[in-house]
Order: structure tokens, then sequence, then C-alpha cells
């Protein structure tokens, strides 16, 4: 009898050890995919680092791997180069770049938060008309609006100014619809209906109420629009003919181009890698800084 339970008994045993292997075999799984996800994404930039780094004759003789460093470190005498090309033309492109971002993505910011809040908390003839067209135009591509405001600026005699890049920027219906479907989950309306008992206006309800509790969707608007307005490549291709007001992702086209034909014998492709490493970092240096203030929103509807 002692011999034929001792097996039962050994396996027994052994069943915890063997699920806790299973279970570390499945977290393993998830992992090995994020890891080869990180390494997919990471790649090209890793190369843009590394690419940089290099001058134009490392660049394409083959002496160096495409991934790692070559002997000289050239990154340096690669800024220096972008920065004085065509009396500093790269500099008044990265100017125009923050303009372009940051006055459209906050007047985009603004223009949604005050959208997304009235159609979320007010009770209006025509809400949900008004509202399907804005989910209406989230489904149009903003490629396909770009000839149109192209002739409606031009009527208004704003191409080729910063105003033609500016004021399209300002209007995101998707960022009306986040901020609408936020402020519903996030702003109770007994809050709002405490403070008019207390006598306090629709003004001032909006500005000590439910401002600070729409931080986390207003950060997300407003990165969302910097990064759209900065990475806009089309629009201001249209709007602008004049060099002096292009972005930065109009101007490395434009070096590029430049670069592929070898005008003058001058190859530049080094200025043209360095250029893009440049532009991204505004955009890395923002995700940085501002990601902690989602944060407050991730238990919104957790708890009631």
């Amino acid at each position: 009898m002692t011999t034929a339970t001792a097996p039962a008994r050994t396996r027994r045993r052994a069943q915890p050890g063997h699920t806790r292997d299973l279970r570390t075999g499945r977290r393993l799984v998830p992992h090995l995919i994020l890891a080869a996800f990180i390494i997919y994404f990471a790649l090209p930039f890793w190369w843009l680092i590394v690419a940089s780094t290099k001058s134009q004759q490392n660049l394409f003789d083959g002496s160096t791997s495409p991934l790692w460093f070559a002997g000289d470190f050239d990154l340096f005498s690669n800024i220096g180069s972008l920065f004085s090309y065509s009396g500093g033309l790269y500099l008044r492109w990265l100017g125009n770049s923050f303009l372009y971002a940051l006055a459209g993505g906050i007047g985009a910011t603004v223009i949604s938060v005050l959208a997304g809040y009235g159609f979320a908390q007010y009770a209006f003839r025509g809400r949900t008309a008004f509202f399907a067209i804005v989910l209406g135009s989230v489904m149009v591509p903003a490629t396909a609006l770009v000839i149109p405001l192209f002739v409606l600026m031009s009527g208004a005699h704003l191409t080729n100014t910063v105003w033609a890049v500016i004021l399209p920027s300002m209007l995101n219906p998707f960022a009306v619809y986040l901020m609408k479907v936020y402020a519903q989950d996030a702003i109770p309306s007994e809050m709002l209906d405490a403070a008019r008992v207390d006598g306090a206006g629709e003004i001032r309800i909006f500005a000590t109420v439910a401002l600070p509790l729409l931080r986390p969707a207003l950060v997300t608007v407003l990165l969302l629009s910097i990064v759209g307005t900065w990475n806009n490549f089309f629009l201001p291709l249209v709007m602008f003919s004049n060099p002096q007001l292009f972005p930065v992702t109009v101007g490395l086209g434009a070096l590029q181009a430049q670069a592929q034909v070898n005008t003058g014998g001058q190859s530049l492709w080094n200025l043209v890698i360095t250029g893009a490493l440049i532009s991204i970092i505004p955009l890395v240096v923002s995700f940085l800084t501002l990601q902690r203030y989602w944060q407050g929103g991730l238990s919104i509807g957790s708890v009631k």
C-alpha cells in the first residue's frame, strides 16, 4: 500500500513546480514579443544616431558597420556644418517648426477643450447633429483637405504666410472628440451643480472646477497637436514657395533632393541625417517631460 501511494505523492509534490514552470513560460513569451517590438522600433533610431556621427566618406565607403560607430566621431562637425549651411537656413527651418507647432498646438488645444466641454456638459439644440459632423470630419484624411485649403488660403491672400499653416492646424476634430468623451467621465455633473448653487458663473466654473479635472486630456491633446503640426509635410509643401518659411520637415526634404542630385559636386547626406536627428529631439523631450501628467486620468471611472 505504501509503495502504491508513493508515485501519487510524488506527482502531487511535483505539481506546484510544474505549475510555476508553466507560469514562467507564459510570462516569457509576451516578454520576448515585447522585446522584439522594442528592437524593431528602436533600430531605425539607433541607426540615425550612429549615422549622424559619421563623415560623408564613412557613410558610403562600407568600411564601418551601419549599426556601429566609425573611428572618427564627427557628430559635432556635422552639426556645425548643418548650422552654417546656406547662412544658417536649417536654424530658420527649426524656428519655423517651433512657431507652427506651438501656435497651432496651443490654438488647437484651446478650441478643442472649449468645444469638447460644451458638447459634454451643455444640452443645446442641434448638439447631436453638430457632434455627428465632428465625428464625420475625423474620418476625412488630412491630405484630402490640402488642396481645398490652398484654394481657400489663396482667396484670402494668406499663402506664403505663417497663417497658412497655423490656422488649419488649430482645427482638430479628433481632439474635440477626445475632449468631449473625457469630459463626460472626468467631470461629475453634481460638482458643477454645486458650484452653480454657490453662485459661481459658467466661466468661473470652467476655469476653477472643470479645467483642473481635464488636465490629463488637455496635455494629451496638446502633445498630439504639437506632434501632428511638427511632422506635417504636405500642407506646408503646398502653401509655401519661399524657403525661408519652410518647417524642418519640408526643409529636410529639399535638402535631401539636393543631396540626390549632388548639387555643385557636394553631397549633403550627412547634413540630412544630422538634421533629421536634431529635428526629433524636441518631440522626445516633450513626451518625456509631459508624460507624467497623463497618469492623473488613468483611474477615471474605476471608483464610483
